[in-house]
This record gives structure tokens, sequence and C-alpha cells, in this order.
């Protein structure tokens, strides 16, 4: 068994694995023919199979396949929940609408981005038994909710998952107009912060899935890594955004509105490019025998 709580066949063999700190992300296995084929987490979650590997230990290529129905949805949700929250903090649409339609805008953004969230937590807890691709052996409530702390998958999605809801309650409250400045600060700054925090981690986590450094020397960064990358750009961005719209103590105005919106829309921009391209990751089939 891998460090990872995933079953390795009893004929197959673990000649590698590394990852961050305690966490496996990338194995050099070894099939029963003496194939040696390339495990990583990220792939195995997204069921996209392992990799077959050259004499030289390079992955070699294989044909594409069509876009997984999983990876449509899950891209099509953060794409709508993050053309929300761009749409909410560019000047033309919130000086044309009230500022109720604006505010109902990042709230039903916020639905979106949670149904996405849920969708990658559960692609992530219902990932195959083995690294042969074989599905899932969870049944009733342990497909809805799981514990599985030695995946670096699981933290990634889950924290992300507790952002949203922290950002549904923070966009939920600023749909209220009769706020004191204490209620807003607890039901407005406050979870938009925590939230923020929770997508800052979730983003590193998921980075150190597909890159265990910083800056990877991979000339051929792959899919997944740009999705993770530009994940973490966004919420670095949202993390600014919520720094800047810290209440001033004498009134009700944020510190920096312009700020706000600035880092709310290019955060936006990140989250929708990296969900755009979740259905491109997912074309990457499977090598033949393994199951996609």
């Amino acid at each position: 068994m891998l460090h990872h709580d995933i079953t390795v066949p009893p004929d197959w063999t673990v000649l590698d694995e590394s990852g961050p700190g305690p966490f496996v992300t990338r194995a050099l296995l070894e099939r029963p023919d003496g194939t040696r084929v390339e495990w990583t987490s990220r792939r195995h979650r997204k069921r996209l199979g392992t990799r077959p590997l050259a004499a030289d230990g390079t992955t070699r290529s294989h044909p594409r396949r069509h876009a997984t129905a999983r990876s449509w949805c899950i891209g099509a949700l953060f794409m709508i929940g993050s053309f929300c929250f761009a749409i909410g903090s560019v000047p033309w649409f919130f000086d044309r609408v009230s500022t109720a339609t604006d505010a109902w805008t990042f709230f039903v953004g916020s639905v979106f981005f949670t149904s996405a969230s849920y969708l990658q937590f559960h692609e992530a807890i219902n990932a195959p038994a083995g690294p042969d691709g074989t599905h899932s052996a969870r049944h009733g409530l342990r497909r809805l909710l799981a514990w599985t702390p030695r995946r670096i998958d699981y933290w990634a999605t889950l924290v992300q998952l507790v952002g949203t809801v922290f950002f549904n309650v923070t966009t939920f409250a600023a749909t209220r107009g009769d706020l004191s400045l204490q209620q807003a600060r607890r039901l407005i700054w406050a979870p938009d912060v925590f939230g923020s925090i929770c997508f800052l981690v979730a983003s590193w986590f998921a980075y150190l899935e597909v890159c265990p450094r910083l800056w990877c020397a991979r000339a051929d960064r792959s899919v997944g890594w740009w999705i993770a990358a530009l994940n973490l750009l966004g919420s670095i961005a949202f993390g600014v955004a919520a720094v800047a719209s810290r209440i001033l103590t004498s009134t009700t105005e944020v510190a920096n509105l312009s700020l706000v919106n600035l880092g709310t829309f290019l955060g936006a921009v990140g989250f929708f490019v990296g969900a755009a391209l979740l259905p491109v990751e997912s074309t990457r089939a499977s090598a033949p025998g393994d199951a996609g």
C-alpha cells in the first residue's frame, strides 16, 4: 500500500514514491509484465489512470479521449460562480444595478462555488481504491462523507469546501441592508477573511499535489499544474480583496474599495480560466489498459 491509502495489487511493485511532507503525490510502479508507470495523486482522483514511462524515465504520450462529464460539470459550476464574482466587481455592472442586486449576484456565485467544491470533494473521497483504476468500494454515507487524512487532495478539497461555506455566509449577509457596523464586521468581513484563508490553504495544498516545490523544473507543465497555479493566484487575489475590505473603525466604508474590486475580479478570472481547463485536462487519456 502506498502511504496514500491506495492499495497496490500484490503483483505490482512500488519502486519509488515522493511528495510534500507526509503526503505521497507521485509514485513509480512496476506492473507484473515489467511495464513501469507513473502514478500521481491528481490523475488518480480524476480517474485519468497511470502514465507509462519510457526507457529514459519520461512519460510517453498517448491518444486523447473525450472530456469527462464530471469535468464539464465541475468546470461549468466554477465558471458560473466565477463569472458572478467577476461581473459583480466591475463598475460598469454595479453602477447600473441596485446594491441589493449586486449583493445577490455575489451570493448566487457563492452557491455555484459551493456546489462545484462539494463535487470535487466527492470526487476525492470516491477515487479508485487501487492505482489500476478499480472503482471505489465506498457505499452509503461513506460515498458522501469520508475521513482520509493521509491524502493531500482530501485536505485540499475539504478546506476549499469549508471556504465556500464561509463565502455563502458573507455574501448572504451582504444582501441585508440593515446591519449595524458590528454586525457587518461579524457577518460580512470575518467570514470573508476566514473563507479567503481557507481558499489560500486549499489552493496551496492543490498546488503541492502537482508540484512539491514552489516552482517546478519540468518544462512540459501539465494542464493540472496550470489549473493549480491559476487557482493559487486567484486565491491570493481573493485574500488581498478580503484584507482591503476591512471596515474602517469610524465609518461603514471599506478600507480600499478599488483594491477590493480589483482583487475580487482578478481572483474570479483566475478561477474561471482554471475551471475552463478542467475538461481539457480530462482529455489526457489514460494509457491503454488503464481505466479512465
